[in-house]
């Protein structure tokens, strides 16, 4: 156990060095050429598509098989902008599947999430990445921002919502773990980040509990789906 901590300390240290002089893009800034488009009155709007890419709780789904797609982060998303807005066509579309891992959705990346033409894409993988090694969820990852990148999408990582059996109140859980390789991720390649697990923590410290933003053991319920769009809509405030 030692030996594997010092590992993944190893590891992020070097990452660390690797990303230094790069940034996360911030929020007020990084989607401004989108926030133009969505100014525009007919007729000279045009539709913006606001892609979600990930497994089951972008997809809505709260105490499986139920899904709740209109209390679902993507669709309060949609909701938050067109309040912002509302001379707007907007398009949210979710390419996202339950159960899946990064390692499975970089699989369908070229046909199933940029034939859509996203304007600002929003990737959530980080909880099923758990399945498979740090090593083969940042080459899923990158593999998928790169084919994002040469299409000029503004891209937005996000980092995983809560599981009831990972204790919040830890700084060195594999859901830490993966955070923090999105975060290096998002300023290597200076992307938008959208940190959901340090809003979750940042709530946790300030008297909350877990179970206050869950409907299930690993999905998020409506108060949790809130409190994603509230991070996620800080990229589309004027």
């Amino acid at each position: 156990m030692r030996n594997l901590f010092l590992l993944g300390f190893i590891y992020f240290f070097f990452l660390s060095i690797y990303t230094y002089g790069q940034q996360i893009m911030p929020a007020d800034s990084y989607l401004a050429p989108v926030k133009v488009e969505l100014e525009k009155k007919w007729p000279k709007n045009r539709t913006v598509n606001i892609v979600f890419h990930g497994h089951s709780v972008p997809s809505g789904y709260y105490n499986t098989p139920t899904v709740k797609t209109l209390e679902a982060y993507p669709h309060l998303t949609l909701q938050g902008v067109k309040a912002q807005y509302p001379n707007a066509v907007v398009n949210v579309i979710t390419t996202s599947i339950g159960g899946e891992n990064s390692t499975s959705g970089v699989k369908r990346f070229k046909n199933e999430v940029l034939t859509h033409k996203p304007d600002v894409l929003f990737i959530d993988y980080a909880l099923n990445d758990r399945g498979v090694s740090l090593e083969e969820a940042r080459k899923a990852w990158e593999k998928m921002i790169k084919m994002a990148k040469k299409q000029n999408i503004k891209l937005i990582l996000c980092t995983p919502s809560p599981d009831k059996r990972v204790d919040l109140k830890e700084d060195n859980t594999i859901l830490d773990q993966h955070s923090e390789q999105i975060r290096a991720l998002a300023k290597k390649y200076e992307l938008g980040l959208v940190d959901s697990y340090q809003a979750f923590k940042t709530a946790v410290k300030n008297g909350a509990t877990t179970a206050d933003y869950m409907a299930t053991v690993n999905h998020p319920n409506e108060k949790g789906h809130e409190l994603i769009a509230k991070e996620i809509l800080k990229y589309f405030s004027k």
